[in-house]
């Protein structure tokens, strides 16, 4: 057990420090060679293992696919320019708009989308405007975390119990679109109050030059409208997800290779090769907790501890949730509370499994360590200029994460007596 607990802090450490050469891939690979050599994980689990993530693995391809073409079609500078036009000079009315953008963005295109395309857009729109940019860069940071609530699909994370409990959409919303809205709400009423100095009255957007919008921005639109009613009718259908992101993903590259917008290159670039490796070392990482008898332990302790209906025991999996994605990530987290959950019950309450979601979602507005996401955004704002210390990041996070988890669980523990 010892060994296993070793191997797993090592690798969390790598993960966050990343040392040069490592990413985060090849950081948590370092951690699943190191459970492989000393025996806590076996070779031939390794297939097991990679069964059990395909469809999580599948499902980050067609996102990154999507993302790729819509980037490249101009689709997210159009719409943070669209949030322009909505705002008509009012920087109170652009704070919202930019709000509002990335709440949809995060619900049907990941936080990810949100946190990493979306912000660089909305940087450099904000410096042409002239305006602060941190209230609006801290926008689609903290709401790709609160957003990712909404749906299964709105954080890859989501969908580790997604998949494993075989969830529905419709039980998914009946738990958790209550507490994701009062979440959003909550998000956003803090910070108004945080940045009311910050933001500017009134802003000229003649300084700002339109995109166009060409054929293959077009086919894009229609494309993630289809994309949006299929990861609703297949969710609806009890069917893997990745089919809905995959089959889109490959559907938008086919039409920047026929409109000549889109090159192989650019494709093979514009996926984050190194998340997948992420993904799959995690998982042997938790396999190897799982082998050596860590996972049943923490099972046992919380199905001893807690009824699973009650505020206590919901309380207690969030907030346990959100405070170690703080500390291991929220990758690493939902990882082992899936199979924590899955050990103390083959069926788990699924009030402890949208406990699980609703902390590993928004616990990580905490700090920048919370996801891979924000960790990866505050590196892509430094070298756009923009200098935010992870210290920054806390002082907001502190204010927000308690009032946003308080309103949330509460939230929860209504829905489940209702259920």
């Amino acid at each position: 057990m010892w060994i296993a607990l070793s191997i797993s802090v090592i690798t969390v450490v790598l993960i966050m420090l990343r040392p040069k050469p490592l990413n985060e891939g090849t950081a948590a690979a370092i951690g699943a060679g190191l459970m492989l050599i000393s025996g806590q994980v076996l070779p031939q689990q390794l297939l097991a293992v990679l069964q059990e993530v395909a469809p999580i693995l599948l499902f980050f391809l067609g996102l990154m696919l999507i993302c790729v073409a819509a980037e490249k079609a101009g689709f997210f500078q159009w719409s943070a320019y669209q949030a322009v036009n909505v705002a008509k000079g009012k920087g109170q009315v652009l704070f919202f708009t930019i709000f509002a953008l990335g709440t949809v963005i995060t619900a049907f295109l990941s936080n990810d989308a949100t946190a990493l395309v979306l912000t660089p857009i909305v940087f450099t729109m904000v410096s042409k405007l002239k305006l602060n940019p941190l209230p609006y860069v801290f926008t689609c940071a903290f709401i790709a975390n609160t957003a990712s609530l909404l749906l299964p699909v709105s954080n890859p994370v989501n969908l580790l119990p997604f998949t494993a409990f075989h969830l529905t959409l419709g039980e998914y919303l009946r738990y958790l679109l209550l507490p994701s809205l009062v979440g959003i709400g909550v998000n956003m009423l803090v910070f108004r109050l945080l940045f009311r100095h910050e933001i500017s009255a009134d802003f000229k957007a003649n300084t700002l030059t339109y995109p166009s919008r060409d054929v293959f921005f077009k086919y894009t639109c229609l494309a993630l409208g289809f994309i949006a009613v299929a990861y609703l009718a297949i969710s609806v259908h009890g069917l893997p997800l990745f089919w809905a992101a995959l089959g889109g993903g490959l559907l938008l590259i086919s039409g920047g290779l026929a409109f000549r917008r889109l090159h192989l290159r650019e494709i093979g670039s514009g996926i984050s090769w190194s998340i997948l490796l992420f993904i799959f070392s995690l998982a042997v990482v938790v396999k190897g907790l799982g082998n050596s008898g860590v996972i049943a332990a923490l099972a046992n302790a919380l199905a001893q501890s807690f009824p699973q209906e009650s505020f206590r025991g919901i309380a207690t999996v969030a907030l346990g949730n959100a405070l170690g994605s703080n500390l291991i990530n929220n990758w690493s987290m939902m990882m082992v509370s899936v199979s924590s959950l899955g050990v103390a019950n083959s069926l788990p309450a699924p009030s402890f499994i949208y406990a699980a979601i609703l902390g590993a979602d928004l616990g990580p507005n905490l700090t920048i360590v919370g996801s891979l996401s924000s960790m990866l955004w505050i590196v892509l704002l430094r070298q756009r200029g923009l200098d935010i210390r992870p210290r920054q990041y806390f002082r907001v996070g502190l204010v927000l994460t308690p009032l946003l988890l308080a309103a949330s669980i509460g939230s929860l523990y209504l829905m489940t007596q209702l259920a």
